[in-house]
């Protein structure tokens, strides 16, 4: 779940920092605490979005997320290689992580999800932890998508969610039926 970066700067020990980064798909809002990624927001993204008011700005802290956030949407990188935290319940934990292991350009049902986290029945509930993933496109639940293929939801809205997913060329696992 996390990887090894190089420790945060001594000045954002114990504070969240934030900064924002253009992208594609509108601009990203980016949290870390402690070295470790902890937020990527998009604009008006539903349940999670903006700015916390005890977040402090420091463009400076970011370098390596923006580069590789860059990379990714320049069609150079498929994977991220970046340290998180995440924070949640344990069943949301569960589905964070495993939407880690969904293959760039692949997408798989809720349903598979709600196998994959050990819970066949909790389709619903995979679907709301999905929704309030705290690191969008780099943990990638645009790659969930409907059991009849359809979009589905997306907590960045449908239109960030189609246009990911044709990024990664996943034209074929989904239908346009959103």
């Amino acid at each position: 779940m996390t990887t090894t970066t190089a420790p945060a700067p001594i000045r954002t020990r114990g504070h969240t920092i934030t900064t924002t980064v253009p992208s594609p798909i509108g601009p990203l809002t980016l949290a870390r605490r402690d070295g470790d990624l902890v937020a990527v927001r998009m604009e008006d993204q539903r349940h999670l979005s903006g700015v916390e008011p005890d977040w402090v700005r420091d463009d400076d802290g970011f370098g390596d997320v923006a580069e590789q956030l860059r990379a990714y949407f320049a069609g150079e990188r498929t994977t991220f290689d970046l340290a998180t935290r995440i924070e949640g319940t344990p069943f949301q934990a569960d589905v964070w992580e495993a939407l880690r292991d969904i293959p760039f350009g692949q997408t798989i049902s809720y349903a598979e999800l709600a196998c994959r986290v050990g819970r066949p029945a909790a389709v619903r509930a995979v679907g709301q932890a999905n929704g309030r993933n705290p690191l969008a496109v780099v943990i990638p639940c645009h790659r969930v998508v409907a059991a009849d293929g359809s979009l589905g939801g997306y907590g960045g809205g449908l239109d960030r969610k189609r246009w990911l997913l044709d990024h990664e060329g996943a034209h074929d696992t989904w239908s346009d039926r959103a």
